[in-house]
């Protein structure tokens, strides 16, 4: 005697399998349909390693020189050595008689002579080695999405020292290209061991969750560059303001911060600040010289007295 599907509760009509997608899964399938072709870097500095640059206008010039679209600052790029050309929603490269070579697939290009890429391409200029991905490639969402996390700080939710130090190059070069001042404003928090010591490293994680979500809610404009570079000490990177205006954003940071309550468990947690600035400087060689500076500053506010705040501009 045969056995009835519905015997077991399975419908004729029914008996399919059906794969039901994640609401994540189908999030990604969506911005990957709206992502332009972009280019990742797959070898290169360690700490960019995972970056993705769109191609949404016609021509963008991979190099070394800043104002490059395509910007690595390896010395076997050229300054301009590469070109990327977007016409009909195809992208072909062309080869800007480079120093050390244009390459696709092991096909080294001919100078000047554009070659259409293809989904997954891998393009070798000098010692750096891209990935092309074509418009509405799902690996575009993705990839972003690790480099993202990657450069954030777990425990905050803010830019970690990693993307600090690739961003501090960047808002250097804009620095230095664009003839504006860049300064820097660093701090930590003043005898941070006695909070972890006398409440227990959940309060201190509190205190610098907290308080990120403070400077970065409240106290932070549109251009600013905030990150955590430290265990509990931070760095803010502003470009364009006076030095007079970055005065006024450190002290008002501080006043901020010795006013919150911080309440963990019912306890009122007494925090301060001590806080270092510094501003760009011609003899300035990068973005690091004016961080050194800010530190030593900070390193003042620290040995004055704690909760207040220096400035080394020289």
């Amino acid at each position: 005697m045969g056995t009835d599907k519905k015997d077991f509760g399975i419908d004729e009509v029914t008996d399919k399998t059906s794969v039901v997608q994640s609401d994540t899964f189908k999030v990604r399938i969506a911005e990957a349909g709206q992502s332009p072709p972009c280019l990742v870097l797959l070898v290169g500095p360690s700490n960019e390693v995972g970056r993705q640059w769109a191609i949404e206008k016609t021509d963008y010039v991979i190099g070394r020189a800043h104002m490059a679209h395509v910007h690595v600052d390896e010395k076997s790029l050229s300054k301009s050595h590469a070109k990327l050309i977007m016409s009909g929603g195809e992208v072909s490269i062309i080869d800007l008689e480079s120093t050390n070579k244009t390459v696709v697939n092991s096909k080294i290009l001919t100078p000047l002579q554009p070659q259409k890429l293809k989904n997954n391409d891998q393009i070798k200029t000098g010692n750096i080695i891209f990935k092309f991905l074509e418009k509405g490639n799902i690996e575009t969402v993705s990839v972003a999405q690790t480099f993202n996390k990657a450069l954030i700080d777990k425990l905050t939710g803010i830019n970690n020292r990693g993307a600090l130090d690739v961003q501090g190059v960047e808002v250097f070069n804009k620095s230095r290209l664009l003839g504006s001042p860049m300064s820097i404003i660093v701090f930590d928090i003043d005898h941070f061991k006695k909070v972890n010591d006398s409440y227990g490293h959940q309060a201190g994680d509190y205190v610098l969750k907290d308080l990120a979500h403070v400077v970065r809610d409240n106290l932070i404009r549109g251009n600013d560059y905030f990150a955590r570079y430290g265990g509990e000490e931070f760095c803010l990177l502003l470009l364009g303001s006076p030095i007079k205006q970055v005065e006024e954003i450190g002290e008002r940071i501080r006043r901020t911060i010795q006013d919150h309550r911080f309440i963990f468990e019912g306890a009122e947690l007494p925090i301060t600040i001590s806080v270092g600035i510094s501003t760009i400087q011609e003899t300035d060689k990068s973005w690091s010289d004016i961080f050194a500076r800010a530190d030593k500053a900070l390193y003042d506010s620290k040995h004055g007295g704690r909760n207040r705040v220096s400035m080394q501009l020289s």
